[in-house]
């Protein structure tokens, strides 16, 4: 596999194995109409989305757990 490959690779086995499939789909989507990212290419937006969702999840697994 090529680099961009291993990447979106990983970035779906993450969401799989944390099930925020659904979160990182709704994150992209409102990031559409957002003027910061308009113009980010498609890596930089999957990145960020992912790192947000993941973020966020385990945030509220944190205040969940304590």
């Amino acid at each position: 596999m090529g680099h961009y490959e291993d990447f979106w690779y990983n970035i779906h086995d993450s969401l799989d194995k944390m099930n925020l499939r659904e979160e990182f789909d709704k994150q992209l989507k409102k990031m559409d109409n957002q003027d910061k990212h308009r113009y980010k290419d498609t890596r930089d937006r999957w990145s960020y989305a992912h790192d947000k969702v993941v973020k966020r999840a385990t945030k509220k697994e944190k205040v969940q757990h304590s």
